[in-house]
């Protein structure tokens, strides 16, 4: 079997990927806050990480992904107050939207979804065990993590005491005993939410979440930590901080992956700059099939420029893709592909995908497979080029809808299929009629509202444009 290599966060190097046990894989990525809709930038991660997956189930016998959700955040209670409604419902609506979104990109369902509101149990018990091992204090309400009692601190991010400080935009506060420590617990006025702790009334700091719904789904020791590398200071460096402390053990992330921002211009796409485009909003123009690809189109560990353009040279790509699967049409599509082992795909398209997930690369060997179907000289050979293809592209999460439909279905056009095949209907009676001025008419008719039509030895097909 191939090996994978993954650039580790915490070693700055590209590692060969030995998992713990290699019988069962453990992943785990963070999700969103769920306060609003969010912006395609926080659909990369949520890409990225599916498409890991895919490649790990196809090389291991299992795989345990684990996706969070953060659903207690001072942003969530804002954004209720403002809206005038409970805070529940609102991180219940954006959480169903994200999901939503998730599926319009793609991204299968996680093993597990875990929210941080159902594990409050578990938080307080580990912040409990960081107090007793002289890890963490309590002052007047609060708890903190002392960050000078872990002598490892800084070794993910490896910053320095000001970028610390800088970067974590660290509130001075008289309950702190070092202005590095960080919040575990913190207490909740009534308007907030709250829930009964051995410190007061209170609620979860954002790093402790993470730490806790890791220990309960997956164990004091995961093979792979994912998320934006924004997230890798300060969450991930405190979530490491503090896991590595209430575990016992040094060994917390083996493989630490951070994909790159989405950039509008010169400018990271972000709430708090005001530049968002969200997954929302972007399917009400473009394919979620579409947004895919264009987030693939980068390395995930690059900064990746998002523009208009890079979406429609996307979807001139798909374009490409499928119609060489509707000019070859075979029986390819009936394999569940999902259960293929790695050795079963393609060796330019396993190679690019094990060097650090280059998917710039699997796309190229992608397309590579459509010229080799394109160009097969008999029925066997196309048969071979379809499967690799289709492989390839479950792999990545494309090409899994039937070509036919992916250029008829109406998403993108006014004119409903059926609209267009009465059209083509009456173009057709006129051509036998002789009437070929009409028939004329509604070729360029149809061309003016998006849709191509092509004649063949058996009959009309068209395709929106």
């Amino acid at each position: 079997m191939t090996d994978l290599y993954l650039h580790n966060t915490l070693s700055g190097q590209k590692e060969k990927f030995e998992p713990l046990d290699p019988e069962c894989v453990t992943i785990y990525v963070c999700g969103p806050t769920v306060y609003d809709y969010v912006h395609i930038g926080n659909g990369r991660p949520a890409v990225v990480f599916d498409v890991l997956v895919r490649l790990l189930r196809a090389m291991y016998p299992k795989v345990t992904y684990v996706r969070n959700v953060t659903d207690i955040d001072d942003k969530i209670n804002a954004a209720a107050l403002a809206n005038g409604e409970p805070i529940q419902a609102l991180a219940d609506r954006y959480t169903a939207a994200y999901e939503e979104d998730m599926q319009a990109l793609g991204a299968a369902i996680p093993d597990v979804t875990p929210r941080a509101t159902h594990h409050i149990d578990e938080i307080i018990e580990m912040i409990e065990e960081l107090i007793d091992g002289g890890y963490a204090y309590s002052n007047d309400g609060h708890v903190l993590f002392n960050v000078p009692a872990d002598p490892e601190y800084g070794s993910l991010s490896k910053r320095s005491l000001e970028d610390m400080l800088d970067g974590a935009r660290i509130e001075v506060a008289p309950y702190k005993k070092d202005p590095k420590d960080f919040v575990l617990w913190k207490p909740s006025t009534d308007e907030q939410p709250g829930w009964p702790s051995p410190w007061g009334n209170g609620r979860p700091g954002w790093h402790i979440e993470c730490s806790a719904m890791i220990r309960k789904h997956l164990g004091t020791t995961i093979d792979i930590h994912g998320g934006g590398s924004d997230l890798t200071f300060p969450h991930h460096e405190n979530e490491a901080a503090q896991s590595r402390c209430a575990n016992g053990s040094p060994d917390y992330v083996r493989y630490w992956l951070h994909n790159g921002m989405l950039t509008l211009g010169a400018e990271k796409m972000s709430k708090s700059l005001g530049n968002v485009l969200t997954i929302h909003e972007l399917t009400n123009t473009y394919s979620g099939e579409e947004l895919r690809y264009a987030l693939l189109s980068g390395q995930y560990r690059q900064q990746l420029a998002w523009s208009e353009d890079l979406i429609l040279q996307a979807r001139a790509s798909l374009n490409t893709l499928y119609q060489t699967l509707r000019d070859n049409p075979g029986n390819a599509g009936e394999k569940n592909y999902s259960e293929l082992g790695i050795d079963s795909f393609a060796p330019a398209f396993v190679e690019a995908m094990c060097d650090d997930l280059n998917t710039p690369r699997a796309l190229a060997a992608i397309h590579e497979l459509a010229g080799q179907l394109r160009q097969a000289s008999n029925a066997d050979e196309a048969e071979d080029a379809r499967c690799r293809l289709l492989a390839a592209g479950w792999m990545l999460g494309i090409l899994q809808e039937d070509p036919e439909a992916y250029f008829t279905s109406g998403q993108h056009g006014a004119l409903s299929a059926d609209d267009v095949e009465a059209k083509i209907e009456e173009r057709s009676s006129a051509r036998k009629a002789g009437d070929y001025a009409l028939a004329d008419q509604i070729r360029d008719d149809l061309a003016s509202a998006g849709i191509e039509l092509e004649d063949t030895r058996d009959g009309t097909r068209w395709r929106r444009t």
